[in-house]
């Protein structure tokens, strides 16, 4: 893979929150069920409180990363770390990562603490006009791995907090030719599928949601916030429109 990665600089998690949603309403899909890709729900494997033991995306994002799949070389897998979230967990980590922040810079004002912190974690968010983005099931983050299963050097672990982190930032770098090239065959074949790339992650990738509408310059999004079929709540409604007793 010889087509160079350049992400932007000036992305500000700002601006796409004005952008406006129109959900379409597709239901959230378990990607456990597809034979073609590999799910590795990382949260939940690493203990976080909340986290789900599945992968859930919005039904184009799951035929999207199909696509994606029958695209990469055949010696390469498709691996998803981690699609919709709850806000549970989006708020834990940008509170966590804050303490963090707070405890190794105490000399800094907590706007400033802030400002850093959402260039690492997305701030959580509920609000129906300017969701968190892995809310709305429109976000998904993705590494390769061979077909043993093993993960692919992509030159930080997922989720490093590291300048290193940024989609291109092995553009430059000599001593590791093996993970620019791994980064180069994920993000392309991701972009050419339609997805977006946040430009500070590698990792990340963004469709129909407000980001994704940012990146592509759209003036409206189809994504907004929503969440996995809830048995008791369902069950509340069928029986009172059922009439059931």
């Amino acid at each position: 893979m010889k087509t160079k990665i350049t992400a932007p600089k000036d992305f500000s998690w700002g601006d796409y929150k004005r952008i406006p949603i129109v959900d379409n309403g597709e239901p959230l899909i378990p990607l456990s069920t597809s034979q073609h890709l590999v799910t590795y729900p990382f949260y939940a494997k690493m203990g976080i409180a909340n986290a789900v033991h599945e992968c859930f995306v919005r039904e184009t994002v799951f035929e999207k990363l199909h696509l994606v799949a029958d695209m990469l070389p055949e010696h390469l897998k498709l691996v998803v770390l981690d699609g919709w979230r709850p806000f549970s967990v989006q708020q834990h980590f940008f509170d966590s990562l804050i303490n963090i922040l707070k405890k190794s810079f105490p000399n800094h004002d907590e706007v400033h603490l802030y400002n850093q912190a959402k260039s690492l974690v997305s701030p959580p968010s509920s609000d129906k006009h300017s969701p968190s983005p892995h809310l709305t099931g429109g976000s998904v983050d993705v590494t390769l791995c061979d077909l043993n299963g093993r993960f692919l050097d992509m030159g930080t672990e997922f989720d490093e907090a590291s300048k290193l982190s940024w989609t291109d930032a092995l553009e430059d770098q000599c001593h590791n030719i093996e993970a620019r090239n791994n980064r180069r065959i994920l993000y392309h074949t991701m972009i050419e599928a339609g997805f977006t790339n946040l430009p500070s992650e590698w990792w990340h990738f963004d469709y129909g949601n407000q980001l994704w509408s940012y990146r592509k310059g759209f003036d409206e999004a189809f994504y907004g916030v929503s969440k996995p079929r809830d048995i008791i709540k369902q069950w509340e409604t069928e029986i009172v429109d059922n009439q059931f007793i």
